[in-house]
C-alpha cells in the first residue's frame, strides 16, 4: 500500500493554506481527513471527497473520475457543480482533457488560466482556473479528483501542495473501498452459486420414499454446510427389486457435491447393467480410479433389495458396516472386503441377509456415528444401536437424537440415514 501522507505535514500545509473567508471550511478539513479511510461504502466516500474539498476550497466545479483499467478510460463517480457531464461521463486516458492527459503521466496538472491552457475542455462559463490531481497506490492510477475555480491562478503553490497530500489520503480510502466492494461482490457471487449448487444437489435426492409392499422405506440427508458430500438414493428395477445407495464423498463443498453427482450417475447407469451388489461397486470403482483426481474418494453402501424373497443383498466400499434390529438384539454387519471407491482396484465381498417380519436394517454415515457434543465426546454406535432398538425408531427421530446430542456444538459433518423397516 502506498506511503500514507504524514498528518503532521498536511497540518502545517493547512496552517499555510488558511486564507479570510475559508478557515473555518479548512480547518472542517483537517477534522475529516482521519476520517475518510474509516469509510467502507464507495458511493457515500466519493460524495464527500467531492462535497467537502469542493466547499474547502471554494469550487466552482469539483469531479471525481475513477480509471477503468480494462477499457483504459476514466469514468465519472461523483460531480459537483457541472451542468455539462453526467455520472457515468467517460474519458480516454491520455487523449481527453486535463483529467486524462493527468491519468496518462500521473503527475498534477494545473491551468492557473483555463482559457490558455491545451489540455483544458470547456465546462463552466465561470471557471478561470483549473487543476487536476491523480490518485495512486503504489504507483498505480485509483483515479483523478480535479477542482475548478471562478478566480485566475485561484490555486497558490500551498494550495496545490496540500490538495496533492490530501490525494493521497483519498487514494488509499478509494482503492481499500473498492477491494472492499469487490470482495464483497465475490461473497455475493459465491452465495448465489452455492445456493444454486444446493438447489441441484437436492433435486438429486430422493423426492418422496418408494412404495414397496411389506417394506417401509424412508431416507433423509442434512448437511453441515450449503453443499454436501454425503448421498443417498432409491433405484427401482424391472423385476420389482430396489437399490438402496447411502454414500460419503472426501472432503466438501462444491468439489465434494461435484464428485458426488459424477459418481450418483454413473452408480445409475451401472446398476442396470450389473447382476449384483459386489459386480457393481467393481465396475464403478474402475471408473472412479481412471477418472476421479488423485486423493479423492468415496465410501459408499450399495444393497439391493428383494421384496419377494425378504432378502437384501449387499456390498460395501469402505462405509460404516449396516445395523440390522431383529427383536430385541441390534447388530452391525461387517464386510470381508470393500476398499473406499477411487483409491485403487480391489475387489468387492457380498452378503446376503434374510428380513424377518419387524426387523430393521439402518443404513448411515459417519456424520451421525462421529458428531460430537460440547464436550467433544461423539454421539457413537452404542447411541446408535441403543435408539434403534426403539420400536418407533426412524430415519427422522435418529437425526433428531444426534441433534439433540450435539445441542450448541452443531453438525461438523453431513448426516445421512436410511431406514428399512420389514
Amino acid at each position: 500500500m502506498a506511503a500514507t501522507p504524514n498528518p503532521v505535514q498536511i497540518t502545517s500545509l493547512i496552517d499555510r493554506s488558511l486564507q479570510s473567508g475559508r478557515i473555518d471550511d479548512l480547518l472542517k478539513l483537517q477534522e475529516w481527513i482521519p476520517k475518510i479511510t474509516s469509510i467502507l461504502d464507495l458511493d457515500l466516500l466519493i460524495d464527500q471527497i467531492v462535497n467537502h474539498v469542493s466547499c474547502a476550497f471554494g469550487c466552482v466545479e469539483a469531479n471525481l473520475y475513477l480509471h477503468d483499467e480494462e477499457r483504459a478510460e476514466l469514468e465519472l463517480a461523483c460531480v459537483c457543480g457541472c451542468t455539462l457531464h453526467d455520472k457515468g461521463h467517460r474519458l480516454k486516458v491520455g487523449t481527453e482533457g486535463m483529467v486524462g492527459r493527468v491519468a496518462a503521466t500521473g503527475k498534477m496538472h494545473y491551468a492557473p488560466d483555463v482559457r490558455v491552457d491545451p489540455y483544458y475542455l470547456a465546462c463552466e462559463e465561470s471557471t478561470l482556473s483549473e487543476v487536476a490531481i491523480p490518485l495512486l497506490v503504489e504507483g498505480k492510477l485509483v483515479g483523478v479528483f480535479s477542482a475548478a475555480h471562478p478566480e485566475l491562478d485561484a490555486f497558490p503553490p500551498q494550495q496545490l501542495q496540500l490538495l496533492q497530500a490530501l490525494g493521497g489520503h483519498i487514494a488509499i480510502a478509494l482503492h481499500n473501498c473498492r477491494r472492499f466492494r469487490a470482495e464483497q461482490q465475490e461473497r455475493q457471487r459465491m452465495s448465489r452459486e452455492s445456493e444454486e449448487a444446493r438447489i441441484i444437489q437436492q433435486a438429486l435426492l430422493p423426492k418422496v420414499s418408494p412404495y414397496i409392499p411389506g417394506f417401509a422405506i424412508s431416507g433423509l440427508s442434512v448437511s453441515a454446510g450449503d453443499i454436501g458430500g454425503d448421498w443417498y438414493d432409491f433405484i427401482p428395477f424391472n423385476d420389482g427389486c430396489w437399490g438402496l445407495v447411502l454414500a460419503d464423498v472426501s472432503g466438501k463443498g462444491t468439489a465434494a457435491a461435484l464428485l458426488m453427482s459424477a459418481t450418483r450417475a454413473m452408480l445409475r447407469s451401472l446398476a442396470d447393467t450389473c447382476s449384483s451388489p459386489a459386480e457393481t461397486l467393481s465396475k464403478l470403482n474402475q471408473l472412479m480410479v481412471e477418472d476421479f483426481p488423485s486423493g479423492r474418494f468415496v465410501t459408499l453402501i450399495y444393497a439391493v433389495l428383494d421384496p419377494q424373497k425378504r432378502t437384501l443383498k449387499f456390498a460395501s466400499a469402505g462405509h460404516l458396516p449396516p445395523l440390522l434390529v431383529e427383536g430385541g438384539d441390534a447388530r452391525f454387519l461387517l464386510s470381508e472386503a470393500g476398499t473406499p471407491l477411487g483409491l485403487s482396484k480391489s475387489g468387492f465381498s457380498e452378503s446376503e441377509i434374510y428380513l424377518k417380519e419387524g426387523s430393521r436394517i439402518v443404513l448411515y454415515s459417519d456424520g451421525i456415528t462421529e458428531a460430537a457434543g460440547s464436550d467433544n465426546e461423539e454421539y457413537g454406535a452404542a447411541r446408535l444401536c441403543e435408539h434403534v432398538l426403539n420400536p418407533h425408531a426412524s430415519s427422522e427421530s435418529i437425526l433428531t437424537d444426534v441433534r439433540h446430542y450435539v445441542d450448541g456444538a452443531g453438525l461438523q459433518d453431513d448426516a445421512t440415514v436410511i431406514f428399512v423397516r420389514a
